[in-house]
């Protein structure tokens, strides 16, 4: 009898932990949420309701620290990039899908990385268990080969009023939000988003 309960304990946390990379449980199970704007720069204030109803925040650009790990170097990155069109893709090492995402980011990455900035950015607080070298090595396993960065005061989430991971946000050029995504969001559907901002 215990272990039948221990098993439906543990049963229980993973549907849990789950059902947290994907925010507030508004959406459906296996479905995620897309949005695109059409116009506003991110930065201006006077942003343009999205499909959901909710504008561009007036809190970006943000700077946030950045990490030494493979293919991203110690510093800061200024999210989104002056003048380049920018994918940023909010995750954290905790998150399934959030691995499953990797694969198309790393794919569109190697397309579209000499034109279009990828930046990577984890809100995990360290301690606790979790360090900067549990950030690189997972960083390392999923191949990640663009700039990652760490937010521990989730700054940036708020900013684009990420409810869930992974959360995926395009920007033009001029720092207008074009498309954003919360879920596991398709490869195919990514690549519009970039496509439309390339």
């Amino acid at each position: 009898m215990r272990r039948r309960a221990l098993l439906s304990v543990l049963a229980g946390a993973s549907v849990a932990g789950l059902a947290g990379c994907l925010g507030d449980g508004s959406t459906s199970e296996g479905s995620a949420e897309t949005t695109a704007t059409t116009a506003g720069t991110a930065g201006d204030g006077t942003g343009t309701a999205s499909a959901t109803g909710s504008p561009d925040s007036g809190d970006l650009p943000l700077v946030v620290d950045t990490v030494d790990a493979q293919g991203s170097s110690a510093g800061e990155v200024r999210i989104p990039a002056a003048g380049t069109p920018t994918v940023l893709d909010l995750f954290a090492t905790w998150c399934a899908p959030c691995v499953a995402q990797m694969e198309s980011l790393r794919s569109l990455h190697e397309e579209f990385g000499d034109d279009v900035a990828f930046v990577s950015v984890t809100n995990e607080r360290l301690g606790g268990g979790l360090t900067m070298d549990d950030i690189r090595d997972w960083w390392a396993e999923h191949d990640g080969n663009w700039t990652v960065g760490h937010d521990p005061d989730s700054a940036l989430m708020r900013a684009v009023r990420a409810n869930g991971l992974p959360y995926l946000v395009v920007f033009d050029a001029e720092g207008s939000i074009a498309w954003t995504h919360r879920g596991l969001a398709s490869e195919e559907n990514l690549r519009a988003a970039v496509e439309d901002v390339a």
